[in-house]
């Protein structure tokens, strides 16, 4: 058996070319896992990085309502031409200190995905999934994949969200399309989220468990959002005085709301209940198909620090505090909340 462990081991660390962590199971574990049917799979992932990400509306902003009329370009701007959100590197240096101790600088990624080393998985994976087939109660199409998911707490860090026309690919050359540097204005000026651990469970065919996806667990340490900017470029180089011998004085950059910290957490607590279920609808009479996600969760507290207006090198108003936020959704008044997802 300790051959088999080894064996085991060996395999595990071949299989993976990133081991944050293929930890070796002891003979008691490996007993349990190959004594049963069913496939668990580790993802030994220590960090996800990508340069750029562009989200493409190819129909831009239409200039006709839903009626036909045409909409006067001087009412919303648009011009039917494609557009694409972009989130790339930030484009100032900021050094960001990571759980492990180690740094990144926000304009070298467009996103940065890593383990929360205050918050990691026993096995010390980014994930680990548990997946079994199930025929169901044998009446009709019952049966069903299920797949139980527990993942470590996550640190993203995005660096830079904007707004640029959609370029256009060249299929002879690659399958890139991105954007057009040169119409371009950054939205969000960057932002870092930290979770804790988190498990769903997905069921794939008849769904039993009554949704896609169910989230039912508690975030440990809760939901944190650092160092968020949201950008008004409407006010770049805007002119916002007027000196008796200098002339007109403008501002030097777009407008930024900048919030230092956004915590929330269950009432009362440092956790955050996850309790929501994700389902995916068909093509009916009503509209060609959405995605509803509904949330039953109880009251939270959201505590928001540092808030400054104009730019973040502005002082701070202060900090907001809600304690007690609770919503509800539906004309039964369901604690809560209803989002539904769809194209146009």
């Amino acid at each position: 058996m300790k051959k088999f462990t080894k064996l085991a081991l060996v395999s595990s660390l071949a299989i993976s070319a990133n081991a944050m962590a293929m930890q070796a199971m002891d003979d008691a574990s490996l007993g349990a896992t190959t004594g049963q049917d069913g496939i668990n799979i580790g993802i030994g992932i220590s960090r996800i990085t990508i340069d750029k990400l562009f989200v493409h509306d190819n129909d831009g902003l239409s200039t006709k309502d839903a009626t036909g009329t045409v909409i006067p370009t001087t009412a919303l701007g648009g011009t039917g031409n494609a557009g694409a959100i972009s989130i790339k590197g930030a484009k100032n240096s900021e050094t960001i200190t990571l759980t492990n101790g180690g740094t990144i600088d926000r304009k070298d990624q467009g996103i940065f995905i890593g383990a929360n080393y205050q918050s990691l998985l026993a096995t010390g994976n980014l994930a680990d999934l548990q997946i079994d087939s199930d025929a169901g109660s044998g009446s009709g199409n019952t049966a069903f994949i299920n797949i139980a998911a527990q993942v470590s707490g996550l640190e993203i860090h995005i660096g830079e969200i904007g707004v640029t026309a959609s370029g256009a690919n060249d299929p002879a050359v690659n399958i890139r399309r991105g954007g057009n540097d040169s119409n371009y204005n950054a939205i969000l000026s960057g932002l870092s989220v930290k979770t804790g651990k988190m498990t769903a469970n997905i069921q794939l065919g008849a769904a039993p468990q009554g949704a896609m996806i169910k989230l039912d667990s508690v975030m440990q340490g809760g939901l944190e959002i650092k160092n968020l900017g949201i950008l008004d470029n409407s006010t770049n180089g805007a002119v916002v005085a007027v000196h008796p011998t200098a002339g007109p004085i403008s501002t030097t950059g777009p407008g930024e709301i900048f919030i230092e910290s956004i915590k929330v957490a269950d009432a009362n607590s440092t956790n955050l209940t996850m309790k929501a279920s994700v389902s995916v609808f068909g093509e009916s009479a009503a509209n060609k198909g959405f995605v509803r996600i509904v949330s039953t969760n109880d009251k939270i507290d959201n505590y928001v620090k540092g808030i400054h207006l104009g730019s973040r090198t502005a002082g701070s108003i202060g900090d907001v505090e809600v304690q007690g936020l609770q919503t509800f959704y539906g004309a039964s008044y369901d604690k809560g909340s209803m989002i539904s997802i769809s194209g146009h």
